[in-house]
């Protein structure tokens, strides 16, 4: 009974963490269509893979966590990607700027811990 709970729980952190990043990502995801892309180039990357790299944590990577594939891999993407914009993207900016973008890494950081749990895509490979 205890696991069910657990395993509800992680459920519901993997999908209400990847849904609000989402929000964010989908933005950036449709940018990459543009013709002209303009991102911050935050790593020296240039500002077209600064913009990948971002789509891949915040767009790409929460949907493969929705559906609980590769769960603990694909978390890295948005733990690097939350870690960019706390420290780097708005190293200069008080702590509220700085807010929303911790909550998501710490978020992540305890779905890298715990895993998917038993409502998740690994565990149908897993048998």
């Amino acid at each position: 009974m205890k696991r069910n709970f657990s395993d509800l729980g992680l459920l519901l952190l993997r999908l209400s963490f990847s849904a609000m990043l989402l929000t964010h990502g989908y933005g950036k995801f449709l940018r990459l269509f543009e013709p002209d892309i303009k991102f911050m180039d935050f790593l020296g990357l240039g500002a077209t893979v600064s913009l990948f790299l971002a789509v891949l944590g915040e767009f790409i990577a929460p949907i493969l966590i929705m559906i609980g594939y590769k769960t603990r891999l694909v978390t890295l993407f948005p733990i690097v990607t939350m870690a960019v914009a706390a420290f780097i993207a708005h190293a200069d900016d008080p702590f509220a700027k700085k807010e929303k973008a911790l909550l998501f890494l710490f978020g992540f950081i305890a779905i890298a811990l715990c895993g998917a749990g038993k409502y998740a895509l690994d565990q149908r490979f897993k048998k």
